[in-house]
């Protein structure tokens, strides 16, 4: 299809295998006509300008072809934007700017003209701008009417030259005698009036004339068709194309859709609860999004994560907040059902008394129990004192005893009342020739605090110095009253080393276990009290035992404090393996993940998960606690700068190794008494087992002495102490263990400053000598002046100076000192406000070395 321009207009050429083309003509309009079916044309005015993108309220209507109206006017130039004024500043803003200085003053008034300038400036161009949009927008609005005027002219000359060619059409078929063969006298003149330049080219018959529709736009079929047109293509409403049919159906679907969902009713769930949860964790139990759950922490004004951990009781109020109901368990349930369990009393059956051997140091406890057992216990022990709980069990007439020895010495208090808890009979061990000693009054207040009843034994009745009766009669002032002093304590007069009334304190024992009337259930599973651990090289972590309840067998899945472990072997203090240990039974066990602490209790579960469970809970608390314990002694960074200032206290770092974990329990215990408010012992850490290049490493790091109590350091950590210069000290006695860190903390004391007094002397005249300065005419009234000597000058009873004498001379003599009523001359360094009157007091300071 070819378009042809009027007059000298150029040609607008459309192929429809081609894309639109138009060559730019000299003018910036012109018009092209357009034939269509049926004999009717249409002329378009095509215009050559930029596109504008406008929206839809400010786009022209196009003008009709058959009755041509006036197009609407322009829409009003839209406002140049203005500047936001710039707020004003507020009075703070404004007690702010008082408080600045003069020249920052002058810099910001500086800078809020310049600011004032550039937006003057800004204004006036946008009023420009805004002034030559609005005449752009009137000369195109000018350009527009004249082309509206133009194209209505050129429809109604074609309207006209349309029906002049209808009524000769008309008038042609009126003298025709056919009717049905139309035949038009078709001049040259009517042929290029009545037909385009397409339709003369071709050659095409011309047509019956059809009175002319009107030339609405169909917007809808454009629509729908997507048709490109000289319309669409040309004019601004080429761009308006709407929404598909399939789009509006899509949406009435979405919108029916939506209308159909009701809100779905709230499912309230019971949300349990542990000590601590995280914010992830808790709005799964829930079933709620966690960001609804981080949204209502941010609206009480707290910014959280999901990963973020809150405590039980902030998880309630969430939890409640939401509309569920909330359950809380606490991670201790995990041992709920592992100790104390109640037997029935048909299942209970007789079992061997558990006592204890308690009393002083050196009151022959040890030997005691050898003589009993007819064994030599004290020969292994190092000083000849016993430093571990031992364990151990003695035939009598048919009667099985449990003996537990205990230390008797001040550093093992722990371990005493440790024994006298897992006990039912304490035996006081009393020597006749010392009687009641501090360790004697302690013992006996563990066993009445454990509710134990006590048998006195009254040693060393062989010696001619023992006085029985003296050791009844001061057992009277600690609330313990024998028999033969009208009281309900058996007592026993016994010699450890002669043998003597030996079996009479096993009756005893035999007597007060039957009163005690003592069962336990032996068909249960087992659970007991740990009394000694320790790190065997050979056999790993060694665990004494004594069973309480139930039978305890190897296999068994054991829980021990804050370690479990499968029971591989039990061993008894004779070194043979039993295959089982019935109620009040002493054993080793083997077979434990770690070392527990003594006198941790032990109980048998049922499988490996509960006990790794408890274990690891134990654990989780134990550091926790022990953490708080560091954050509590450490404190914060200016609390501990405040203390070193105030109180100057200093630290001793130790890291201590032992064979058992009593022994070192007494180690640490002892060496918390010996600190004082200006130096202590601090414990970097303390474990049983040999000294390993761990414990090298740790020492290093912290600058710790490392001490071996009864163990040794292999060889990798000697020859690793050797390289980094770090000492190694090892003990088999406590008491030279706690005499040595004594003598090494006294080093770190700051040593005592004592002053002595020397004498006075009063100043007569004030000499001012050109080199040497001011120097004091005086007179010594009280003692003597001493050369180097410390100084004070007094001046109305009131200290003014203090310091150190610079020359002390007898006439023109130095001296190194001036007896009382002689005359001298005296100097201070680096002071000369001396007047006549003032007193002079000489002084020596000596240094004290200091112990603890």
């Amino acid at each position: 299809m070819t378009d042809t321009k009027s007059g000298d207009d150029k040609t607008l050429s459309v192929d429809p295998k081609k894309t639109l083309t138009l060559k730019r003509p000299g003018v910036e309009q012109g018009t092209v006509r357009q034939n269509f079916s049926h004999g009717r044309t249409k002329a378009v005015v095509v215009e050559t300008k930029k596109r504008k993108f406008a929206r839809p309220d400010e786009r022209p209507e196009p003008a009709p072809v058959a009755a041509p109206k006036p197009k609407p006017a322009a829409a009003a130039p839209r406002p140049a934007p203005q500047p936001a004024p710039r707020p004003q500043q507020s009075n703070r803003s404004g007690v702010v700017l008082n408080e600045l200085s003069s020249n920052e003053m002058e810099a910001r008034r500086r800078a809020l003209q310049d600011s004032k300038v550039r937006e003057a400036d800004e204004r006036k161009r946008a009023e420009e701008e805004a002034k030559r949009r609005a005449e752009d927008e009137a000369r195109r609005q000018q350009e527009r009417e004249e082309s509206a005027r133009r194209q209505a002219e050129e429809e109604a000359r074609l309207k006209a030259e349309a029906e002049a060619r209808q009524r000769a059409e008309a008038e042609a078929k009126r003298r025709t005698p056919e009717p049905d063969v139309m035949v038009p006298d078709a001049g040259p003149d009517d042929d290029n009036k009545g037909r385009s330049g397409l339709a003369a080219k071709r050659g095409a018959p011309p047509k019956v004339a059809e009175a002319p529709r009107p030339a609405k736009p169909r917007v809808e079929d454009q629509r729908r068709r997507g048709k490109l047109t000289l319309n669409t293509a040309l004019s601004d409403d080429g761009d308006s194309r709407g929404r598909s049919l399939s789009s509006m159906r899509r949406r009435q679907e979405k919108f029916r859709r939506a209308q159909s969902q009701e809100p779905r009713e709230k499912i309230t769930r019971e949300v349990v609860l542990p000590e601590t949860i995280t914010i992830q964790e808790l709005a799964q139990r829930m079933a709620e999004r966690a960001v609804d759950v981080v949204k209502y922490f941010m609206k009480q004004g707290q910014m959280m994560k999901p990963g973020d951990v809150i405590d039980a009781d902030t998880a309630e109020l969430v939890a409640e907040e939401f509309g569920h109901t909330v359950k809380r368990v606490a991670e201790s349930d995990v041992e709920e059902g592992l100790f104390n369990v109640e037997d029935k009393a048909e299942d209970m059956k007789p079992r061997p008394p558990v006592v204890t051997i308690m009393g002083h140091v050196d009151h022959g406890k040890t030997s005691l129990l050898d003589a009993i057992r007819k064994a030599n216990v004290v020969s292994g022990e190092a000083g000849g004192i016993t430093q571990h709980i031992g364990a151990y069990q003695v035939e009598q007439d048919g009667h099985t005893i449990t003996f537990i020895d205990t230390p008797g010495h001040a550093a093992f208090t722990a371990m005493r009342a440790r024994g006298a808890q897992a006990t039912d009979i304490a035996i006081l061990v009393v020597a006749a020739d010392d009687s009641v000693m501090p360790q004697t009054i302690e013992s006996i207040n563990h066993a009445k605090a454990a509710g134990v009843p006590i048998i006195v034994a009254i040693n060393k009745i062989d010696k001619p110095e023992a006085d029985a009766q003296k050791v009844r009669t001061e057992l009277l002032q600690h609330e313990v009253f024998v028999e033969s002093m009208g009281g309900e304590v058996q007592d026993v007069e016994v010699s450890a080393i002669k043998g003597l009334n030996l079996d009479r304190l096993l009756e005893a024992i035999v007597l007060q276990a039957e009163i005690l009337e003592l069962k336990a259930n032996p068909d249960r599973t087992a659970e007991g009290v740990v009394i000694e651990a320790k790190l065997d090289r050979g056999r790993g972590p060694v665990a004494t035992v004594l069973v309480q309840a139930g039978t305890l067998k190897p296999g068994d899945i054991l829980v021990a404090g804050n370690e479990w472990g499968r029971v591989r072997a039990l061993v008894n203090e004779r070194g043979q393996q039993l295959k089982d240990a019935a109620p009040s039974t002493p054993v080793e066990v083997l077979g434990l993940q770690g070392t527990p602490q003594a006198g941790d209790r032990f109980a048998v579960v049922e499988n490996e998960a509960q006990a790794r469970e408890i274990s690891e809970y134990r654990q989780r608390l134990a550091r926790e606690k022990a953490v708080a314990r560091q954050a509590g002694q450490r404190g914060s960074l200016e609390q501990m700068m405040s203390q070193l200032q105030t109180s100057g206290l200093k630290e001793f770092p130790l890291i201590i190794k032992g064979d058992v974990q009593g022994s070192i329990e007494a180690i640490v215990s002892a060496l918390d008494k010996l600190g004082t408010e200006e130096v202590r012992a601090r414990i970097v850490h303390s474990g049983a087992g040999a000294i390993t290049e761990s414990d090298i490493s740790l020492a290093e790091t912290s600058e710790a002495a490392i001490i071996g109590f009864n163990v040794r350091a292999n060889k990798q950590a000697r020859d690793a102490a050797e390289q980094m210069g770090i000492e190694i000290r090892y003990y088999n006695i406590i008491y030279d263990l706690v005499d040595d860190i004594k003598a090494a903390m006294s080093g770190l004391l700051s040593p005592e400053r004592r002053e002595t007094f020397l004498g006075n002397a009063e100043i007569l005249e004030v000499f001012n000598i050109t080199k040497t300065g001011k120097v004091a005419g005086c007179r010594v009234t009280e003692g003597k002046v001493e050369r180097g000597a410390g100084v004070r000058l007094i001046r109305d009873n009131v200290v003014i100076h203090e310091g150190k004498l610079k020359t002390l001379k007898r006439f023109k003599d130095e001296v190194s000192e001036v007896p009382a009523g002689q005359e001298c001359g005296m100097a201070f360094e680096n002071y000369e406000d001396i007047r006549v009157g003032d007193v002079i007091e000489a002084f020596r300071v000596e240094h004290v070395t200091r112990t603890l």
